[in-house]
């Protein structure tokens, strides 16, 4: 009977632990940074201590790529260098350096570096404040 308990324990705590679904997205020769990080306090008291502002610099090596995902919360990103081809609803935008987009955190996308040149990408985003790891999660079904 202890060992079903600990089993269930331990199943109860992987499927609360959204770090561990965060593996499930496929992904390939991608890295991130974390450059910053806030808990928002301020003038908007809905969110002041349950979420914070993040700042990752995410590099997608040649060929690199995340499969189908959503994020944690909603967020802009700015190409730094390279470009990044950008998939969703099935339609394909190419983002090169300078650019910014909007990514609301609930729709399904992949993202994928098809050049010969790394891509560096700045990920500004809100997720819960006691959000760890990247924010990429597995698309709901």
């Amino acid at each position: 009977m202890a060992r079903l308990v600990l089993a269930l324990f331990v199943v109860l705590i992987g499927v609360a632990d959204p770090s561990g679904a965060q593996n499930t997205v496929e992904r390939h020769g991608v890295s991130g940074k974390l450059k910053l990080e806030e808990v928002i306090s301020g003038h908007l008291a809905e969110l002041n201590g349950k979420y914070k502002l993040q700042a990752t610099e995410v590099t997608f090596e040649p060929g690199g790529m995340v499969g189908v995902h959503h994020h944690a919360g909603p967020g802009f990103r700015y190409v730094l260098s390279g470009q990044l081809d950008f998939v969703q609803g099935g339609k394909s935008t190419i983002y090169k350096a300078g650019d910014y987009f909007f990514e609301s955190g609930n729709i399904a996308h992949t993202a994928h570096n098809r050049t010969k040149s790394p891509t560096r990408v700045i990920f500004f985003e809100i997720v819960p404040v006691d959000w760890k790891g990247s924010s990429t999660i597995p698309p709901r079904s």
